[in-house]
């Protein structure tokens, strides 16, 4: 049984064949390939917590790779990876705000957690894929200081 979040990238990228669109096929059939991998590397379907967890990595991946893109003065090639980006950003879940991540880790914090790892802890399995990891460690520790 395939997974519905792979399903709905592989008609994403039938229709951006059709809409003879380069740069989403190129994204999207790029994705599917490393899906592929996960799946030869795990030995099955990957489910849909995996092929998150794939796109979390891809849409860093891009990111970075815009910074340092701009580090070396190549705006357009930045954009692109930007654009990457955003078009797998979208089949994510809604990304959380800062205030919604302040309240999960006021939570953790009335909850009895007391360091970071454990608010860490508390808090990373509710914030996985819908928020920075850098971004939730610079809140956790202004909370905790």
């Amino acid at each position: 049984m395939s997974s519905p979040l792979k399903e709905q990238i592989r008609t994403d990228l039938n229709t951006a064949r059709k809409e003879r669109d380069k740069l989403r096929t190129t994204v999207l059939s790029t994705f599917l390939a490393e899906v592929r991998n996960r799946e030869i590397e795990i030995g099955g379907e990957a489910a849909d917590g995996d092929i998150q967890s794939l796109l979390t990595t891809a849409i860093k991946r891009r990111r970075e790779a815009a910074e340092q893109m701009r580090g070396g003065n190549r705006e357009e090639l930045a954009q692109k990876e930007e654009q990457e980006a955003a078009m797998l950003q979208a089949y994510l879940p809604p990304q959380l705000s800062e205030e919604e991540v302040r309240g999960l880790v006021q939570n953790a914090v009335s909850g009895g957690a007391s360091d970071l790892g454990s608010v860490m802890k508390a808090v990373m399995p509710q914030a996985k894929g819908r928020f920075d990891g850098k971004e939730l460690n610079r809140i956790v520790r202004e909370v905790l200081g």
